[in-house]
């Protein structure tokens, strides 16, 4: 018999807060985190703008030692593991460590460390290269630095889809408890990407909105969207087998109940132009939960704020759901966080939780000018309540990964 798979922690930090109440209550009153980039000198380059966190200090979270020791992406992954596990009341007591998974992301790794020690290679020789190099920049190591943390011992992995990356982990986890292989993961994603090789690769690509105008940079669906602009941050789900969650008295925040991923197969940045394998990945959650598209409320749409992503979600979404298009509750919180590339998924995930909470729908704020080629039903600007009882969460990623997820409120 398969297993139920619920959420009984969450844990972020992110441009608009650094914990999930800070951060939801951003997005309730509308905060937008992005601003001037302060992490490098932008004089060389068109992108002037990014969502950072702020004020970072790794100091106030880790030693000296430690922090020296960890890329910027584990350092945010930890902190949001932290607050995640707490929140869920995990321990040795009432939850055998063994069988305790970390399915945790990064899109990029540990790109800053990485641009670093080239600089140091390149100036100072190969002898000068720090030996924490290669598990300072490896895209796994959040995941291991997050077991080395609590000495969790069940299954780790760093899935890397791009920006689909912390939504695939959080679906594999799923049907991984499914299967009663774990009684719980630490499920979601991580990013640091914002330093000067991380923009000028995506700028060159012209990819980022090099928009001055901090409320109209990042416009999800918006006509004038001309590029995404890159976040960084962490967002942690703990994902617990039902029947374990109540034995140990735990609080349940949602539920999991469905996953579908699929590959374009067509081009390694550009999304499939008729949106076919993004509808897919969506029939395939929705078949997966065993409902039917009408049943869906809301959808935290991957909205990059691009115009090939925008256009090609909303063929997709129309694909995926044919006469409900024109009625699901449909938003991107990018205008809030930027596009936070493998910890997106994971972040959004966590918004739709919240949303299934607290029954309301997170605005796409900054939104002006309506795109008729993008014709949903966007949610705009302003918090929206609802009756929510099942609600998905999408992303994409260069590649041609495609992934949405299925949650569901809590109901005893």
């Amino acid at each position: 018999m398969e297993k139920r798979v619920v959420v009984t922690g969450l844990g972020a930090i992110t441009p608009i807060g650094n914990n999930v109440d800070e951060t939801w209550t951003g997005i309730k009153e509308r905060k937008c985190g992005i601003d001037e980039i302060t992490l490098f000198d932008t004089t060389n380059f068109k992108t002037k703008l990014a969502a950072e966190i702020k004020d970072y200090d790794p100091l106030k979270y880790f030693e000296t030692k430690q922090a020296k020791r960890l890329d910027r992406s584990s350092q945010l992954a930890i902190i949001a593991a932290r607050e995640a596990v707490k929140m869920s009341g995990i321990t040795k007591e009432n939850t055998n460590f063994d069988r305790v998974g970390i399915f945790v992301s990064s899109g990029i790794g540990g790109l800053k460390t990485i641009q670093d020690q080239c600089e140091i290679n390149f100036e100072k020789g190969n002898r000068r290269v720090s030996p924490m190099f290669i598990p300072m920049s490896i895209a796994n190591m959040p995941a291991g630095n997050i077991s080395i943390e609590f000495g969790f011992k069940g299954e780790s992995m760093g899935i890397v889809t791009a920006c689909a990356s912390s939504t695939h982990a959080i679906g594999e986890a799923y049907k991984t408890i499914k299967l009663g292989e774990e009684d719980v993961i630490v499920a979601g994603g991580t990013e640091a990407a914002i330093c000067e090789v991380g923009i000028a690769g995506f700028e060159n690509m012209k990819a980022l909105s090099t928009e001055i105008n901090k409320n109209r940079a990042s416009i999800p669906f918006d006509k004038e969207r001309n590029g995404f602009v890159m976040g960084e941050g962490a967002g942690i789900l703990v994902l617990e087998e039902l029947e374990h969650a109540l034995k140990r008295g735990a609080k349940i925040y949602g539920e999991i109940i469905g996953f579908g991923a699929t590959t374009d197969a067509y081009h390694i940045t550009s999304p499939c132009p008729d949106g076919e394998c993004g509808a897919k990945a969506m029939v395939r959650a929705i078949e997966n939960a065993k409902i039917t598209p009408d049943k869906i409320d809301y959808i935290n749409a991957h909205g990059t704020s691009t115009h090939l992503n925008d256009l090609t979600e909303t063929m997709a979404i129309k694909k995926a759901f044919g006469k409900s298009a024109d009625s699901v509750m449909i938003s991107s919180t990018k205008g809030n966080v930027g596009h936070l590339l493998g910890a997106a998924g994971a972040v959004e995930a966590i918004f739709c939780i919240k949303a299934l909470e607290e029954q309301v729908v997170p605005p796409t704020i900054n939104y002006k000018e309506k795109d008729e080629e993008c014709n949903l039903n966007i949610v705009s600007n302003d918090i929206k309540k609802a009756n929510l009882k099942i609600v998905m969460s999408n992303s994409l990623g260069f590649g041609g990964h495609n992934s949405s997820i299925i949650m569901k409120k809590w109901e005893e």
